[in-house]
């Protein structure tokens, strides 16, 4: 199968939303967010995130597009306001039946996010937060060239559990694969 991955555009807020409750009831521990409280924000909320998803010069969201339109998967990339120098890769996702196989889906995302982030910001850091219990997207990142920082934080959603932090080696030395 043949996709497209590009950056999102200003109104496309409800695609986005599909997608991202979506992303939120497939595989609810991979983001800081539930289902729930995703689906109760307004329409403004979600026409403002996809506004600023798409013009933003300092955070971005990427999306994989069927041949026929159909949104399949997403990453982004933002600064993390707390740690100057640093951008996180965040809401990564591939719907079930699009994953693995030889369109390498979640690479080709991973990688238009890496080298958006590399080319529109003054990073010097790349990050991202997994959830200890994911050992597949563990590895996924891994192979794509993100090590453990010995960073770990509490889950949001359930303290109990863990979010190890990774980091993208040589950020600024390295082309994306």
């Amino acid at each position: 199968m043949t996709y497209v991955v590009r950056r999102t555009e200003p109104g496309e807020w409800r695609r986005l939303r599909a997608l991202r409750l979506e992303a939120l009831r497939d595989s609810p521990t991979a983001f800081g967010t539930t289902h729930a409280d995703a689906a109760a924000l307004a329409d403004e909320v979600w026409r403002q995130q996809a506004e600023q998803n798409a013009t933003s010069p300092t955070s971005a969201m990427f999306i994989a597009a069927t041949q026929d339109g159909r949104w399949v998967g997403m990453a982004g990339s933002a600064p993390v306001d707390e740690v100057p120098g640093t951008a996180c890769i965040h809401g990564v996702y591939v719907a079930p039946a699009h994953r693995g196989g030889s369109a390498g889906l979640a690479s080709r995302l991973m990688d238009a996010a890496i080298r958006w982030t590399r080319d529109n910001t003054d990073a010097s850091w790349l990050t991202l937060g997994v959830h200890e219990d994911n050992q597949r997207a563990q590895a996924f990142y891994r192979r794509i060239g993100f090590a453990e920082t010995g960073k770990v934080v509490p889950y949001r959603l359930d303290p109990a559990k863990k979010l190890y932090i990774m980091g993208y080696q040589d950020f600024r030395l390295t082309v994306a694969r």
